[in-house]
């Protein structure tokens, strides 16, 4: 293996980039803090010592959401934002940090609503606002995003195959009554923006359109998953994202602990979120391992580890507002700030692209 040359910031001298959300006043870190395991692979204790360091390293961005920690389940539900709200209240650094947080889509698991259905209506809005300002300890949420759409569509919605149209289902909440609530929300001072995720480029511009026409507040952000294995965003979200000042916040960057190369060969080490949960189908699709394999393969050849090559592609892309990292271990957690400090280069993108354009996006 002939492990290429790799240019690296003196680390004294990396700095955590601000980028500008969408058209809004916000100036987030480039590397935005996800906190899904707070509360089920990490205690409280634990959590505060990721965001210490984050701080410390200058992330002043934190995404979270109602239905975390994952796997969801009703004994833990609102976990995480409970354990975030802590560690603000101690910390006395709410001014300081630009809180995110997401709303669920249709669902029918009833334990959001307390023993109902959920749908993007203002009554479960409302509901769902409320206690996650409870939970966080705060009077304003400054990034509240939907989670996934009202509309019966795959999750993530920006699929390579289409096998079948659905008709909408007759209880489909229109995007329209949705944005209404929103500006609501922000009017009463409980949010400041709002923004999307896992939404295509029909229900992106749909808001849009609707915001135009005075409904609601326009969306500054959409957070869809994004990595070197799911580059669909490229498709045209990103056109659409563009022109309408929207911006994206890519999550799952390693493909939920894949393109860090702990479960090369068939690995499966103890502790990890394969080995406790088993929920990561969508990245063992056709392909998937092939293309796993070959990347982690790239990001040696480059003399880099595969987490800190997959991070730093992210962060390199032209469209990106924020990449948000998450981890269990302090370790992972560091190596995944150092990703800052890697110089991405042209050869290092001829050859992602390169490979990508032989096996596509098999994770999307």
């Amino acid at each position: 293996m002939v492990v290429r040359p790799h240019r690296f910031q003196h680390p004294e001298n990396s700095i955590m980039e601000k980028r500008r959300l969408g058209r809004s006043e916000l100036m987030v870190s480039q590397i935005c803090l996800g906190t899904m395991t707070f509360g089920e692979q990490n205690s409280e204790q634990e959590a505060h010592a990721q965001m210490d360091l984050a701080a410390e390293r200058g992330v002043n961005f934190l995404d979270m959401a109602e239905l975390y920690p994952i796997p969801p389940k009703p004994e833990t539900q609102g976990r995480t934002e409970l354990y975030v709200g802590s560690w603000i209240k101690a910390r006395g650094n709410r001014a300081d940090t630009i809180i995110a947080s997401k709303v669920v889509g249709r669902t029918d698991n009833d334990w959001f609503r307390g023993g109902r259905s959920s749908r993007l209506v203002r009554a479960d809005i409302v509901d769902a606002i409320d206690k996650s300002l409870a939970r966080l300890q705060t009077d304003y949420i400054d990034l509240y995003q939907i989670h996934w759409p009202d509309r019966e569509i795959p999750f993530g919605s920006n699929p390579m195959r289409v096998t079948a149209l659905s008709e909408p289902v007759a209880d489909e909440t229109p995007i329209a009554e949705t944005l209404a609530v929103f500006a609501e929300l922000v009017k009463a001072g409980k949010i400041r923006h709002f923004g999307l995720s896992n939404e295509s480029s029909w229900g992106t511009m749909r808001y849009v359109l609707e915001a135009e026409r005075g409904v609601g507040p326009r969306p500054i952000a959409l957070q869809n998953s994004y990595s070197l294995v799911n580059r669909t965003y490229e498709v045209n979200l990103a056109e659409t994202c563009q022109r309408e000042g929207i911006g994206l916040l890519a999550y799952s960057p390693l493909a939920q602990g894949y393109l860090s190369g702990k479960y090369d060969n068939g690995a499966l080490p103890e502790g990890s979120r394969k080995a406790l949960f088993d929920r990561l189908q969508r990245y063992e699709k056709p392909g998937a391992a092939e293309a796993f394999a070959a990347y982690n393969a790239m990001a040696r050849e480059f003399g880099l580890t595969p987490a800190r090559f997959a991070h730093a592609f992210v962060n390199a892309r032209p469209f990106i507002a924020a990449n948000i990292i998450g981890a269990t271990t302090m370790a992972q957690l560091e190596e995944a700030l150092s990703s800052i400090d890697v110089g991405w280069t042209a050869e290092m993108q001829e050859a992602v692209d390169g490979l990508h354009q032989r096996i596509g996006n098999p994770c999307f």
